[in-house]
């Protein structure tokens, strides 16, 4: 247990300081705008919704099935909402358990001893791991690997009792039951039954690959034949369901999320795809350098076999295929058996077995970890527990390696990314304890003492450069804008342009707007990035530019339904009412099929609708406005706020004097925000024009209070003071809202109107002057 609770406080201890961090890069869309998170939102959406809180068989759903991951987050919002300390706390402590977890596996593997503390320790301490702790979308990651090894450790159970004990399969549905789990946490933790096969073949049973036919064949070996078929019909249960309940359709992706996937050219597609895997084993073996996105262009296509990069493809798949071939071939019987073998530094057995290829034809296999039963009971005392040989854990740490890894390789789909850190959280299990039985090899087979201390004091400072990046790596967790400034150099454009948006909510404009255009400069048709920079020019009255940028962003994505809204917005305002309402209309249009955020599109096409109707509403076309009202409610996502659509619903009916209709919206829109200050000076209006003169004025009161600053809350109420008779009040109202808005022509112009009606010439007549020089043609 030592080396279990000692490995567990390292992965804790090394992310302690990401306790502090705050939510960045993919956390906002997972968990910030995630609506299956919000106590109103029923649970049950999480099981037919993806991660992002998109409906699964929607087209552009990214079709990442991970609902008990989702279930952590609507657990950690109901407790503490959106403070990012207790998500990260439960990360940390995910990974601290996953990390006690593996070193149980690997003492199972290498005895107890210190090398199995090594690969604790090298798991525990490992940079690669740091996206999935530090960032909290990660924890589908790590929750998969905690049930991805509960799985692992139920199946090493179920086979050192079958055929002794009942309760093997008791293990065995265990097995079945976390390998569903994992897969809920993320797809890939169904991979753990094929783990969980070759350990039982080539570890337990210690089969080597011409050994496999003729030992599944022999009757004796029928239980093995069963599990593994039971695994085959499990595996194939859970994808199967896992196809159907995603609608049978594999997700679309955006060609900057897998330019190798949209390249027309096989060669490249096939030279990028082999070499892709290369990638991730350097970053698993030297993870100096670390992104937090390698989409785009971070791993240029290799276009030719000239590419000195297909070297490193070549040197990689002949190092696999050595080991593969070190793991399965046939070891000589005299090899075998004359070789002495240390076991965590320990003079032990040999660790290998010492069966003749005869013997296993003739003999019943052999479990390594059976222990002996006579009458039912187990003879403890007779028992010798035999650790698996180098090669049987060479094979089984390739499976680790590979297998989940498979589905990232795009070798059965294309996937959307091009490397991601995060999804070599369970591969690197398969490293880990392949660097460290290959350093307990050469220590074995060194015999000086020189050397064998050489090789120890070398993996474990591997381990001290290991947990000195992990420490430095988390750092650029801490927050967004440390996070984006480390991805420069490894995807300039993704990097400058998220570091863009941090820039612009710290109100660092004119550093945004740099940072926009160096993402540009990397990748000029990127639509999000030319939208923003649009957003960022307009919010500062640069209409003219920002009109430009978002054309370019329409022509680059044509379905970006918030460039065409705020591009009819600046439209409108200036006065360019039929370019607007052609704008308006276009947007509307746009289909939600295959976008990868629909609700966010849905919302821009309600708020296009909204805009529309107020255009029509101030042109006197209010019928119109209403259709198109009522348009704008029947496409409004779950999230939208709608109190202002009810409002100015409310407001139309208002022109057409339907009164009861229009009291019912103005209601509607204060039940759906009740310091909505528009729907209380409006439904103000309407109590007072229906006789309910005191209910009138403590709504106009209550707009008040919700916002003193606001001048026109003053002025709605001077009205009603002055049509109530009541006009020093009335006076009063129109001095507050004037010197509140004095640079508002409406509010001053009625504010001089009301002092006038009071018999207050002097200051009608200054407030007068002041319309007068804000609207000098105002006849």
């Amino acid at each position: 247990m030592i080396a279990e609770l000692v490995s567990s406080a390292l992965g804790l201890a090394l992310y302690l300081n990401t306790l502090s961090a705050d939510f960045c890069y993919d956390d906002s869309r997972a968990i910030k705008t995630n609506q299956d998170l919000l106590p109103e939102t029923p649970w049950t959406h999480i099981f037919y919704n993806d991660f992002w809180g998109t409906l699964l068989t929607h087209s552009g759903s990214h079709k990442s099935y991970r609902p008990l991951c989702t279930l952590s987050f609507r657990l950690n919002h109901a407790i503490g909402g959106l403070n990012p300390w207790s998500y990260h706390l439960v990360n940390v402590l995910l990974h601290a358990a996953v990390t006690g977890l593996f070193t149980s596996f690997s003492k199972i593997l290498l005895g107890d001893g210190y090398w199995t503390f090594m690969a604790g320790l090298m798991f525990a301490s490992h940079p690669i791991h740091t996206e999935a702790v530090a960032g909290i979308v990660g924890r589908a990651d790590v929750g998969a690997s905690l049930f991805f090894l509960l799985s692992l450790l139920c199946y090493i159970k179920h086979c050192s009792t079958r055929g002794y004990s009942a309760r093997t399969w008791g293990w065995f549905l265990g097995t079945g039951l976390c390998a569903g789990c994992s897969m809920l946490w993320k797809e890939q933790g169904v991979t753990v039954l094929a783990v969980s096969a070759v350990y039982d073949v080539f570890v337990f049973h210690r089969l080597k690959m011409k050994q496999i036919l003729p030992a599944i064949y022999k009757r004796k070996n029928l239980s093995l034949f069963l599990s593994i078929s039971l695994l085959t019909f499990w595996g194939t249960s859970l994808l199967g369901a896992r196809l159907y309940w995603m609608g049978n359709k594999p997700p679309s992706f955006s060609n900057s999320d897998n330019p190798a996937a949209d390249s027309d050219s096989l060669l490249a597609r096939t030279l990028t795809f082999f070499y892709l895997p290369t990638k991730n084993l350097w970053l698993l073996l030297c993870p100096d350098t670390l992104s937090f996105d390698w989409s785009m262009d971070a791993v240029p296509l290799l276009k030719t076999v000239c590419d000195w990069r297909n070297l490193h493809t070549v040197a990689f798949y002949i190092g696999l295929l050595f080991l593969a071939y070190y793991g399965l071939k046939s070891p000589s019987v005299e090899r075998e058996c004359s070789e002495k073998f240390v076991t965590n530094g320990k003079q032990n057995a040999n660790g290998h077995s010492c069966h003749s290829d005869v013997e296993y034809r003739n003999s019943e296999i052999k479990p390594s970890f059976a222990s002996k039963v006579e009458n039912g009971i187990k003879n403890n005392a007779s028992q010798r527990i035999q650790l698996p040989s180098t090669e049987n854990i060479v094979v089984l740490s390739l499976s680790l390696l590979i297998i989940p890894f498979v589905p990232a390789t795009n070798l059965f789909f294309y996937v959307g990314f091009v490397i991601a850190e995060r999804v070599l959280y369970i591969p690197s299990m398969g490293f880990c304890l392949l660097i460290t039985v290959g350093a307990r090899a050469l220590y074995v087979k060194v015999q000086k003492r020189f050397l064998k201390s050489l090789i120890f004091y070398a993996t474990a400072t591997l381990i001290v450069f290991y947990g000195l990046k992990t420490a430095i790596r988390n750092g650029d967790w801490q927050n967004e804008e440390m996070l984006y400034r480390s991805g420069i150099k490894v995807n300039p454009a993704k990097a400058w342009g998220n570091l863009g948006n941090v820039l612009k909510s710290q109100s660092k404009i004119s550093e945004a707007e740099s940072a926009y255009r160096n993402a540009l400069y990397y990748r000029s048709n990127m639509a999000d990035m030319l939208y923003n920079l649009g957003l960022l020019l307009q919010e500062n009255s640069r209409f003219a530019e920002a009109l430009h940028y978002y054309k370019l962003a329409i022509g680059s994505r044509p379905t970006l339904a918030s460039a065409y809204l705020n591009t009819g917005i600046i439209l409108m305002n200036q006065g360019k009412t039929e370019e607007a309402r052609r704008t308006f209309l276009k947007c509307s249009e746009i289909s939600d099929e295959n976008l990868k955020d629909p609700h966010a599109h849905k919302s821009s096409v309600t708020s296009c609708l909204y805009n529309l109707g107020k255009l029509y509403h101030e042109q006197g076309h209010y019928e119109d406005a209403l259709s198109v009202y009522k348009e704008a409610i029947q496409k409004m996502p779950r999230q939208f706020a709608p109190q202002s659509l009810y409002n100015m619903m409310g407001e139309a009916y208002m022109r057409l004097s339907k009164l009861p209709e229009a009291e019912h919206w103005y209601m509607e829109s204060l039940r759906s925000k009740t310091d909505h200050i528009p729907a209380h000076l409006t439904y103000g209006k309407l109590l007072a024009l229906t006789g309910r003169k005191s209910e009138a004025e403590k709504f106009f009161l209550k707009a008040i209070e919700l916002d003193p600053t606001k001048g026109n809350c003053y002025m709605h109420y001077g009205q009603f003071l002055l049509e109530e008779a009541r006009l020093i009040e009335a006076a009063e109202m129109a001095k507050k809202a004037a010197e509140l808005d004095s640079t508002e022509f409406d509010v001053v112009f009625n504010a001089a109107h009301m002092l006038r009606q009071a018999s207050l010439n002097e200051a009608a007549e200054k407030y007068y002057d002041l319309a007068a020089k804000l609207r000098p043609n105002q006849v």
